[in-house]
């Protein structure tokens, strides 16, 4: 593995944050005068930094329901976007799958369907079949994916969670907690890919079959609360109703956690009330553009060999509306590569806000360009030290 060398420049940038307006300011009064969660336990983060703006009992261990499916999502979307499959695979359904009870894909013994149709049947329409039928897919057995789950957890600090199944039904000693379920949730973000599934209100799955699959989003927010795209309901008798619902709105997003409510309303109000909480105090704030020169990399010390890093994408980052931000840059530069070409990911760059992680960028080459080599080095030396019109 490479080594990696830290360019000791850090940029720091004193940032007066959006003033609060008036109705900025009454809004938040308000909300906080009625910010009265009815749920057993819930949990309001800020994504990107992880920052938690409310918690209810963030920490009581409960049971999940089917929002236990933001981890059997979390490990297909990773074996996806490493390669392991494709979304193009098939799988064959197993009568294991076929026969799981409570939400189901209406998936048939032996059909076969791609793996992006299961992630539409989970994150739409939280099928218990179409989680099963991944599961022994990824692990080989309902079993031993659940293994795979219980390590991720534990690999994520999930510490006060323990999975029995991969779909949520009610099982002694199947349990996790808001804090939890905000960790897992945030990693599966990074997976931006299933927020085409878990943010689609209604999908029709026709091909290979006489009747077709009418899936319907369990998360009625998707259609009714603005930028809601994710991530993922649940319901047992005995867990009642829950939710880790997340939107973004202006570049911002939100997750909100919501365990043990009483009833659906009451978890959706919930859920909502804590989102448009977070949009009221935080506001966006664009850092890098795409193709932003970020920093000047020289290799050699005359200075004349040197290549420009480059954004590899946009980057904002979220701030608090009414308060000082300061944010400060680190670059880390890949020095130990004799040459760079054009295109070339060439390390990255750390964006924190007040001294906390709120965001990272790879960076770029903007050429193809040669480290000096040994003789190239000598010859700089003589120069600087050979008198001046020698």
């Amino acid at each position: 593995m490479l080594s990696l060398f830290l360019i000791m420049d850090v940029w720091n940038i004193s940032v007066r944050a959006e003033p609060l307006t008036k109705s900025d300011k009454a809004e938040i009064k308000a909300i906080k005068s009625d910010l009265n969660v009815d749920a057993k336990s819930a949990l309001l983060i800020e994504p990107v930094s992880g920052k938690v703006i409310f918690e209810k009992n963030s920490h009581e261990k409960l049971e999940p329901a089917s929002v236990t499916k933001i981890m059997t999502m979390l490990l297909s979307m990773e074996a996806v976007d490493s390669g392991k499959i494709s979304l193009s695979d098939k799988v064959t359904v197993s009568e294991n799958a076929k026969k799981m009870g409570g939400s189901s894909m209406l998936l048939d013994t032996g059909e076969v369907r791609t793996v992006e149709d299961l992630l539409k049947g989970i994150g739409i329409a939280s099928g218990n079949d179409a989680a099963v039928a991944m599961a022994e897919y990824l692990g080989g057995s309902e079993e031993a994916f659940v293994n795979l789950m219980n390590k991720k957890a534990a690999q994520l600090g999930m510490k006060d969670t323990e999975f029995k199944n991969c779909t949520g039904l009610s099982e002694e000693g199947h349990y996790t907690t808001a804090y939890d379920v905000g960790i897992m949730s945030r990693e599966l973000l990074k997976h931006s890919t299933i927020l085409k599934y878990t943010g689609t209100y209604m999908e029709t799955i026709s091909q290979g079959r006489k009747s077709p699959i009418e899936l319907v989003n369990h998360n009625k927010l998707v259609r009714f609360f603005n930028g809601c795209d994710g991530l993922k309901t649940g319901f047992t008798s005995s867990a009642k109703y829950c939710i880790s619902a997340t939107s973004v709105r202006d570049g911002v997003r939100m997750l909100a956690i919501v365990m043990g409510s009483p009833t659906y309303k009451v978890r959706n109000k919930d859920a909502s009330m804590l989102m448009n909480y977070g949009f009221s105090k935080y506001s966006s704030k664009s850092i890098f553009k795409k193709e932003k020169d970020v920093e000047r990399v020289n290799l050699n010390k005359k200075g004349d060999r040197f290549f420009i890093a480059k954004a590899s994408s946009d980057l904002t980052v979220v701030t608090e509306k009414g308060k000082d931000s300061k944010i400060t840059y680190k670059c880390v530069i890949d020095k130990n590569k004799k040459k760079y070409e054009k295109g070339e990911k060439v390390g990255y760059c750390d964006v924190y806000v007040n001294g906390e992680l709120a965001g990272k960028i790879d960076l770029h080459s903007d050429r193809n360009v040669k480290k000096p080599g040994i003789f190239w080095n000598l010859k700089d030396n003589i120069r600087n030290v050979l008198p001046q019109g020698i």
